[in-house]
């Protein structure tokens, strides 16, 4: 299934592009209206210095102001002034008269480069022309000087659209690391308080999926429990009579039939029993911080008064294996590991039993490989490597829920490692 992109960088990369756009709106905005605003100012100074070289023109003209001569200069603004004949009488030093073609108009009046301004009075013509290039210089830089703090003003922007998406979505990892520190057996609730009213909503929902799950995970095991526990004397029942009936039966079918009857009642209670420490692995423990060896050996000495006495190996360090556990059920885990070794591994092989430091447990057993696809299905439940062999197929499905159920993990290997062939099941119990 293809992976959704990131919240947090949707949020972010939207955002600051947002915030991108309208910077350079407000920027296109501002340099429309400066550009009206400066032709209006340029524009008025063209009018009112017309009005004043008309005004002094006529001046002098008639002789009451005696001209100054003005050192060469640059000038940004060019006029010439005609007397009511059209002829040339006063210009500027660059007032050539190739700036004002064609005749003179009251009023503005714009060339190729040049953006003219007229003004006539009592038979006398002023034409003041300025460069259409340097208004646009003069915008451009007015643009620029805009546009220098706007280059600082959106990379702290965006960093402030990060840091703020990233403060604002500060719940939802929260919120999620703490769904995703959850496993099959740990149904609390999540933390509601202190979320966003829209976070608060999913985790109000979230903890009412749990709440409805606990009950019937509840519900699965009161029921797998009490049945099994009620199956149990019956079946102790019926299991005593039909021994009764094999010692009295006389030798023929009907005993062969009562001791078919026999071994299907002792299946029938070995699958009780495994219901049973299926519910209690499933219903949890208390985890104690102690030593393991007195368990594990405890249990090993139960087996070797059995069967088992000249097939089970057990290694056990020196110094106490201190871990956290439940010591009943460690207990049962170990009978499901040594029993599924010895039911499923080789007619008369050796079942080794070791205890490492750190609490570790492995239990290996010898016998042909598991393939690979079979291995990873074993700890399901009703699941068996060999389907000759008898059994109820719960074992190590018990076993892998208890070590679940306490933190800790169950590890399958075949073969063992170390060895061509052999199954291993490896038991680490939870970190302090």
């Amino acid at each position: 299934m293809t992976q959704a992109p990131s919240l947090r960088r949707q949020l972010a990369l939207t955002l600051s592009l947002a915030v991108i756009a309208v910077w350079l709106l407000v920027i296109g905005i501002t340099a429309f209206a400066v550009r009206e605003e400066m032709d209006e100012v340029f524009d008025s100074a063209q009018r009112a210095l017309a009005g004043r070289i008309l005004s002094l023109s006529m001046a002098e003209l008639s002789g009451g102001l005696v001209a100054v001569p003005v050192a060469p200069h640059r000038t940004y603004l060019n006029y010439v002034v005609r007397g009511a004949d059209g002829r040339i009488m006063l210009q500027s030093q660059d007032g050539v008269e190739a700036l004002f073609p064609g005749g003179p108009i009251d009023g503005f009046r714009d060339t190729d480069d040049q953006r003219i301004f007229s003004l006539t009075a009592q038979g006398i013509t002023v034409e003041i022309a300025e460069p259409l290039a340097e208004r646009g210089e003069a915008v451009r830089q007015t643009i620029a000087a805009l546009m220098f703090p706007v280059f600082l003003l959106v990379p702290l922007s965006v960093a402030a659209v990060v840091i703020t998406v990233r403060r604002a979505l500060r719940p939802v990892d929260r919120l999620r690391s703490e769904v995703e520190a959850r496993d099959g057996a740990d149904l609390r609730p999540v933390t509601v308080q202190g979320l966003p009213q829209e976070l608060a909503v999913i985790a109000t929902e979230v903890n009412a999926m749990l709440g409805r799950l606990t009950r019937t995970l509840e519900a699965e095991r009161a029921f797998t429990s009490n049945s099994a526990h009620e199956l149990r004397t019956p079946i102790a029942a019926s299991l005593a009579q039909t021994q009764l009936l094999i010692l009295e039966a006389p030798p023929g079918p009907l005993s062969d039939r009562a001791q078919i009857i026999e071994g299907e009642l002792r299946r029938l209670a070995r699958l009780a029993e495994k219901l049973l420490q299926l519910a209690r692995a499933e219903g949890g423990g208390s985890l104690q911080v102690q030593n393991m060896t007195p368990f594990v050996q405890a249990v090993v000495d139960d087996f070797w008064r059995g069967s088992l006495a000249d097939r089970l190996q057990l290694t056990v360090p020196p110094d106490p294996v201190v871990a956290l556990i439940d010591p009943d059920a460690l207990a049962i885990l170990m009978r499901n590991l040594i029993e599924n070794a010895d039911r499923h591994g080789a007619p008369g092989g050796k079942i080794m039993v070791a205890l490492h430091e750190g609490g570790r447990l492995t239990v290996v057993n010898e016998g042909p490989v598991v393939a690979p696809a079979a291995l990873a299905r074993l700890t399901r439940r009703f699941q068996r490597g060999t389907a000759s062999v008898s059994g109820a197929g719960l074992g190590l499905s018990i076993a892998s829920t208890i070590a679940q159920a306490g933190g800790g993990a169950l590890e399958l290997f075949s073969p063992a490692r170390g060895r061509n062939q052999g199954f291993e099941v490896e038991f680490r119990p939870a970190t302090r």
